[in-house]
């Protein structure tokens, strides 16, 4: 016998609460880290080098995780990551979310810097848990509520619980990427990529990309400061668009010609399509018991969610 769905017809007050509850969190996110110490060294008041890349400010560590080898680093943390991406129980989902902030505390690294990653997240996210519970297939045993006055306006309960975990996944995975990035230069990191057979070309688009991404970031603010200092104001008509159309055009010629003036730098300093790469990896016993304990620990959780699942539905 089928079993049939369920139906509860809630006060509308309830969804206004939700909502109020869920624009919180996300003011909370974006406007959070103010709160917390950054970690910014004293010359914050000078004017940042924008030709510096800030993602390995805090490679300079001496936790577990800085004086982890960074080959065995990048595969381990990168199978944990898929592992907790393919849990499928709230709880374990949880249990990963745990981890990753534990990691996030071992490695040292400044709370603003995860939840800057996070508050990126927060509009991906929130579309998760705004469009599914309305859109997911309605399947035998499925909690289905409704709201007084609303009645048109159906929430599916198991597609609600498929965006949290979604949430919780998403989050988890990206609280690990701060480890695996931060704890190491990042030429270092890239040079592991390299030693792990990964195209030499895409290594060196990596590094190129992540150089020089924040030098055009620093090109296009000074663009849009010159632009505000001649009066212009962003409103919703035509004169607007033509003139952000010529401010990305601009910003492409410029992008275009800086590019070419570094590659041709570079010829000019004996480039022949690859990097030296000056930096010897030493795998230790430890880097390989560190890197044992996060595979076993990532098997693990996904073992415990396999059989929790098996329990249930045998």
């Amino acid at each position: 016998m089928k079993e049939r769905e369920a139906r509860v017809e809630l006060p509308l007050e309830i969804l206004l609460i939700a909502l109020g509850v869920l624009l919180l969190l996300g003011l909370a996110v974006k406007y959070g880290g103010r709160f917390f110490p950054t970690g910014k060294s004293p010359e914050e008041g000078k004017e940042r080098d924008w030709a510096i890349p800030t993602i390995d400010s805090q490679a300079q560590g001496h936790s577990l995780f800085h004086r982890w080898d960074a080959r065995i680093k990048i595969v381990a943390l990168v199978f944990f990551m898929f592992c907790a991406a393919s849990v499928q129980n709230m709880a374990w989902a949880l249990a990963t979310l745990l981890v990753s902030a534990l990691s996030i505390l071992v490695a040292q690294i400044p709370l603003h810097r995860p939840l800057r990653r996070l508050r990126a997240m927060v509009p991906f996210l929130t579309m998760f848990l705004v469009v599914m519970p309305l859109t997911v297939p309605q399947k035998s045993g499925d909690l289905m509520v409704s709201f007084a006055h609303v009645p048109f306006l159906e929430f599916n309960g198991r597609g609600l619980e498929l965006a949290l975990l979604i949430v919780v996944k998403a989050s988890a995975i990206a609280l690990l990427v701060e480890p695996l990035v931060a704890t190491a230069p990042f030429p270092a990191t890239v040079q592991a990529l390299a030693r792990l057979k990964v195209p030499p070309m895409v290594c060196q688009m990596i590094l190129l990309a992540h150089r020089y991404i924040f030098v055009f970031q620093h090109e296009a603010e000074r663009m849009g400061k010159g632009m505000r200092a001649r009066g212009f104001r962003k409103r919703t008509n035509l004169e607007t668009l033509r003139t952000l159309g010529n401010f990305l055009g601009m910003l492409l010629v410029r992008t275009f010609d800086r590019t070419q003036r570094v590659h041709e730098a570079m010829l000019a300093r004996g480039y022949a399509n690859t990097f030296p790469q000056k930096i010897e990896f030493r795998a230790r016993r430890e880097d390989w018991l560190k890197g044992a304990l996060w595979a076993g620990a990532g098997l693990g959780l996904l073992m415990a969610d396999r059989w929790v699942k098996w329990t249930l539905f045998s």
